[in-house]
């Protein structure tokens, strides 16, 4: 565990220091892969087309293991969680927002925090901008960080090739593609939101999730995530409105708020690992 929390602060500072290096995140090689298996049957493109890579990345990262000291295993686990990351930078993205110069350049570059495959313009309102950046921190920081922490590597691998088979819409098994990329995105949003009931108004946010789910009646464990978007825009306007900010409904207030808040929630994560690391359990 100590090894994985090293290999995730390199990959931070790495990530913060030198942003170009994002360009790295190319997967035309795998969207090759998935052209040459052709049309499957559904369920293929899931188990070969992700479940391969993935088995490949396993294998390496078990051979590695002790090598050098397990040295080698660790630069194999920074390579992978750094190509697994992301793939843009969500910290440029939003201060690309702030930073544009008109309200059309601004409706321009929030655009590059839709998820991967959402085809729909994100309307430059609060409430959108705010759900866009924590789903966002999920797809791009959250949900890679808990599978890497769990399985390693491969884990973070196979993370990012089930979002980005999940995005695609031409895949004959999306259903199921996006089915199992939600089952990979229940626990870290629900981590996300104890973690954000933390660092923000805890009432606020409980109140929010308990909500969201009585007003759908799904049940707990449903792969529904529209809670992660409710409680997001409930913490900011709290967030808001203790520190005498603005209106909530401004949204690049509420865009930079989000911001803080997706912050504290990573360092909140981050926090966790080093306690667990310096307790000895792993």
């Amino acid at each position: 565990m100590a090894i994985k929390l090293v290999a995730l602060l390199l990959v931070l500072f790495v990530g913060h220091v030198l942003p170009d290096l994002a360009r790295l995140r190319n997967y035309s090689w795998w969207r090759a892969w998935l052209r040459w298996l052709g049309p499957p049957e559904p369920g293929v493109a899931l188990a070969i087309g992700v479940g391969l890579p993935v088995l490949a990345c396993a294998i390496v990262q078990y051979g590695l293991r002790a090598s050098w000291f397990g040295l080698i295993g660790f630069v194999f686990a920074v390579v992978v969680l750094f190509y697994a990351w992301g793939p843009r930078d969500l910290e440029r993205d939003v201060e690309a927002v702030d930073k544009a110069a008109d309200g059309a350049s601004r409706l321009a570059a929030a655009q590059c925090l839709r998820r991967d495959g959402d085809g729909a313009e994100l309307p430059f309102t609060a409430e959108k901008l705010v759900a866009a950046t924590f789903e966002a921190a999920l797809s791009r920081w959250f949900g890679v960080l808990f599978w890497f922490v769990v399985l390693g590597p491969c884990g973070a691998l196979l993370y990012r090739l089930a979002q980005l088979l999940a995005a695609l819409p031409a895949a004959d098994d999306s259903a199921l593609a996006r089915k199992f990329a939600a089952l990979l995105d229940w626990l870290p949003a629900h981590l996300m939101a104890l973690a954000l009931a933390l660092v923000s108004n805890f009432d606020a946010v409980f109140a929010a999730w308990r909500d969201w789910h009585r007003a759908h009646a799904q049940g707990y464990a449903n792969l529904d995530l529209g809670f992660l978007d409710a409680i997001a825009r409930s913490s900011v306007a709290a967030d808001v409105a203790a520190d005498g900010q603005a209106d909530a409904q401004s949204p690049l207030v509420a865009l930079d708020d989000a911001m803080v808040l997706v912050r504290r929630v990573l360092i909140v994560w981050l926090t966790l690992i080093a306690l667990v690391v310096l307790a000895g359990f792993f």
